[in-house]
């Protein structure tokens, strides 16, 4: 599965993952492989991506929108910054 990884002033990160867990407006929730189309609203929290290596890639954001189609996710955000 492909992610990219977008703010309004750069690509932060684009490349292959196993999984991605977000904070929805609804709760936290998981994408992984061969997931179904969704597209969702996004709210304050933190963003853990598993790389395809198996490493744990983690950063918060203040809010912003998921895409998931076809094994390709794209999320929209509106800031990022490292997790603490």
């Amino acid at each position: 599965m492909v992610i990219e990884v977008l703010t309004p002033e750069e690509k932060l990160f684009t490349g292959e993952i196993t999984s991605v867990m977000v904070p929805g407006i609804s709760g936290r929730f998981q994408i992984l492989e061969n997931h179904a189309p969704i597209v969702s609203a996004l709210v304050k929290g933190d963003v853990e991506l598993t790389l395809g290596t198996g490493e744990k890639q983690n950063f918060s954001i203040e809010k912003g929108f998921i895409e998931v189609l076809n094994n390709e996710v794209s999320l929209l955000v509106y800031t990022a910054a490292a997790a603490e």
